[in-house]
Parts: structure tokens; C-alpha cells; sequence
């Protein structure tokens, strides 16, 4: 990637156009255009207003590592204006870029993998629920809850990364040069939603509808199904009930990471609970505006923690400096270790023997 696109990029990423980019940082929009289209490089004062400017280090526009990405399929609740949709992938190819950085320090990076005897065909929507079944089977995760969703698709070779992004965006799914599958989820949402986003969008890099399956239909289902598997649902909730409890439902929402709503469409989609019972807990819950907030106390979202040990590592072995792990963390390097001991109780992060 060019000086030129790295400009781009990061200009697209922080959400500004050509002209608010060249008043930022000094120069005209004229200029901001050549250096965009490669017709001219920026001096170095330049490059160290633009960095400024865009909130980037000027290593940025000198990383080695570039990431090409196919178009994402989105998860949102409408279309996104094209100006937030660059913002979104901007910050994307930005973290991706520091992600593999980091791991290609440590030799071959993991890579996410099927075997080739794993059906994957949904012909029917009760096929994945197979499918959710037979993956947790050969992952090695049981029937129980999934402690950290995250940590198992990072184990798989997904990278998983978190994005600042508006209300009509929840998640997204791509492939990084090729052929790293890549979920981004938006920041701030809570537990039971983002852990059900990245099911959902592993679903769509698991399984493949044919005939007339619709393959968003098919990705819900999934993600309720890899985080409870039937088994588990009925052993839980039984084999037919004529109505649920809230405070049940509030705490098996507690136990699986799976939210109040999700576990009714479960008990429906399994034939526990019926249709029309169903249906009067939505008109229930859209009534009392619990389909926006379920009542009671939220579930903490996960944090990806793969980059952030690799960076760390890194920098304990004197790989990297303590400038170019600020640079990698995306943060100075005071900020992050700041936030790390108010996140675990005052542990003495910074220290090193």
C-alpha cells in the first residue's frame, strides 16, 4: 500500500473529506487529492501534520504489512451512508494491518480451517442444527456454555476484532488477503448481543444453503445452536412447556450468554414452547421495551485478548520496542497499561523483571 492509500485509508477511517483533512492540516484539498491518486508525495513536515491530523503515528504511513479485503456482508438494521461504511473498513484494515504485524513476528500465523469430510449443506433449517452440533463436536466444546466465544474463534484462526461504530451497525464478516476470515462486532454493545452476532456471522462462514434456504434465516439459527445445542435446551428446559418463566430465562441467560429473546426463539424453533406462546412473549417484552434492554443486570462483553498478549509478548522477548508496541496496541503505551490495571484491580502491568 502506497503513502498515497495509506492517506486514504486513514482520511476514510477518521471520517473526514478531502477538504476537512486539508484544513486539519494545513495544506489544500488540491493536495490532499495528488497525494491520494500518487501524483505527489508529502514532505516529511507534511506527513507529520496529516498524522496529526488523521490521529495516527507517521509509522503508520510506512508499515510494512498490508491487508486487502473483500466487500463485507454486514449485520445491520439499515443501510449504512457510504461515509461511515469507509470509516468502518478503514478502522478495520488499520487494526488488521497491526494484527498480523504482531503474528507474523512468531512464524506461521493460525488459519482457520474445516475438514474436508464437515458437511456444511443446509438443505433444510433443522440441517443446522446438525451442523452447529457436529462443529462444537470437533472444537472440542461440549454441550456446556462457551465461556469466551471470542477466545474460541481466535483458537480457530478468526480474527476477531471490535470497531467504534453507529446504531444501524452490529458486525460484519470478510476475508483478509484472501483467506483470513475476519468478524468485527460493534464496541459497547452488550454481552448476549455481541456473543450472538459473532455466532451469527460464524454461521455465515460455516454453512452453505442450497436450494431456496435463505441464508439469514439459516446464520440466526446457527448462532442460537452453536451456543445452545438442543441437548442442552431441552435438558434444560424440558420437552414442552405451555410458558417460561422471566427470572428462568434471566438466569439461563446468565449461564449461556444468550439472551432472553434468543432462548424463546429456541424454545419455539425446538418445538418446546409453541408459536403462539412465543408470540406472547415478543408482544410481551415489546410492550415493556424489553426487546431493546432485557431487564435486569446486563452481560459484561467480551474483549479480544490474542493481539494484546501477542503484542505483549513481543515486547517481554525484546522483539519490538516500547514505541513500536504503542504503535501495534493502536495506544500509548501509558494509556494501555492505565487501563489495564483499572480493569484488573490495580495489577502491577507496567512492571517488568
Amino acid at each position: 500500500m502506497t503513502i498515497g492509500e495509506r492517506i486514504k485509508v486513514a482520511r476514510r477511517a477518521a471520517g473526514l473529506s478531502q477538504r476537512e483533512l486539508a484544513q486539519a492540516a494545513g495544506v489544500s484539498a488540491m493536495a490532499i487529492s495528488k497525494y491520494e491518486r500518487g501524483l505527489d508525495v508529502p514532505s516529511s513536515a507534511v506527513l507529520l501534520r496529516l498524522a496529526r491530523a488523521l490521529g495516527v503515528k507517521t509509522e503508520y504511513f510506512l508499515r510494512p504489512v498490508t491487508v486487502s479485503v473483500t466487500a463485507p456482508s454486514y449485520r445491520r438494521r439499515a443501510s449504512l451512508p457510504r461515509k461511515q461504511e469507509y470509516a468502518i473498513i478503514g478502522r478495520v484494515q488499520d487494526w488488521l494491518e497491526r494484527y498480523l504485524e504482531v503474528e507474523s513476528l512468531f512464524g506461521e500465523p493460525l488459519r482457520f480451517t474445516l475438514p474436508l469430510d464437515f458437511d456444511r449443506r443446509v438443505a433444510t433449517l433443522d440441517d443446522v442444527e446438525k451442523i452447529a452440533l457436529a462443529l462444537r463436536q470437533r472444537w472440542n466444546l461440549g454441550l456446556g456454555p462457551i465461556e469466551s466465544l471470542v477466545e474460541v474463534l481466535e483458537e480457530q484462526g478468526i480474527k476477531v476484532g471490535l470497531v467504534e461504530g453507529p446504531d444501524d451497525f452490529d458486525a460484519l464478516t470478510l476475508q483478509a488477503n484472501g483467506d483470513i476470515p475476519v468478524i468485527v462486532v460493534k464496541r459497547g454493545v452488550p454481552g448476549d448481543r455481541q456473543r450472538f452476532n459473532l455466532a451469527h456471522e460464524l454461521g455465515h462462514l460455516v454453512l452453505e444453503p442450497v436450494e431456496d434456504v435463505n441464508a439469514e434465516k439459516a446464520a440466526y439459527r446457527f448462532a442460537g445452536a452453536f451456543l445452545v445445542p438442543a441437548p442442552t435446551a431441552r435438558q434444560e428446559l424440558g420437552q414442552r412447556r405451555q410458558t417460561l418463566g422471566l427470572y428462568e430465562l434471566h438466569l439461563l441467560k446468565h449461564k449461556y450468554g444468550l439472551s432472553m429473546q434468543a432462548w424463546v426463539y429456541r424454545a419455539k424453533d425446538l418445538g418446546i414452547l409453541s408459536r403462539a406462546a412465543a408470540k406472547r412473549f415478543f408482544r410481551w417484552f415489546r410492550r415493556e421495551g424489553w426487546h431493546r434492554e432485557e431487564p435486569g443486570d446486563p452481560i459484561p462483553p467480551e474483549e479480544p485478548g490474542r493481539m494484546k498478549r501477542l503484542v505483549l509478548r513481543a515486547l517481554a522477548e525484546d522483539l519490538i520496542s516500547e514505541s513500536r508496541a504503542a504503535e501495534l496496541l493502536g495506544m500509548p503505551l501509558a494509556q494501555f497499561w492505565q487501563e489495564e490495571a483499572e480493569q484488573h484491580d490495580g495489577f502491577p502491568v507496567a512492571v517488568r523483571c
